[in-house]
């Protein structure tokens, strides 16, 4: 390339350099408007999560209405006219109702006695002694079922946990 070459090449690249002024305020827009397109979808995103929670729980009731009307039924029962077997049946008919509704949403009852004692679903009301060291640390009775929706733990299930005391325990009652 000849000196000629190169000046006439300056001239150009002079061109392409923009004044420093003018790349400040470009980039001062560009700036402005990302935050603003951040800031509205930010927006849309809290809308949207908020119409998804609304259709959830309204998906919830929708599935549980009819049981409701059920019940609401045998409220307005008379017992003086509707023998005890058929009150019962249809109790029970709603208690099932409403469990394969709840089925489907992904709950499931936490209510097994003989399992190992955990923590993490179980909650110890009690404690009385184990017959064998095969059932330490077993749940013996459940007081009151647990819940679980999905992973999620929804309640402990409250337990009477059995505890091997050893052979000189047995039959003082100590645990």
């Amino acid at each position: 390339m000849t000196k000629k070459d190169k000046e006439a090449e300056a001239p150009e690249e002079a061109a392409v350099v923009e004044p420093p002024a003018e790349a400040l305020a470009r980039l001062e827009d560009r700036y402005l408007r990302l935050a603003a397109e951040f800031d509205n979808y930010k927006k849309r995103m809290s809308r949207e999560r908020t119409e998804t929670w609304g259709k959830a729980q309204a998906d919830v009731v929708q599935r549980l209405v009819d049981a409701l009307d059920d019940l609401a039924r045998f409220a307005h029962v008379d017992p003086a006219t509707t023998d005890a077997k058929t009150i019962h049946d249809g109790v029970d008919l709603v208690e099932r109702k409403i469990w394969k509704e709840l089925e489907t949403l992904g709950v499931r009852r936490l209510d097994e006695t003989g399992v190992r004692f955990d923590p993490a679903v179980h909650e110890a009301v009690t404690v009385a002694p184990a017959a064998s060291p095969e059932q330490d640390n077993t749940v013996g009775q459940v007081l009151q079922a647990g819940y679980r929706l999905g992973g999620q733990l929804v309640r402990p299930a409250r337990v009477l946990v059995l505890k091997w005391a050893g052979e000189e325990g047995r039959g003082t009652g100590e645990a």
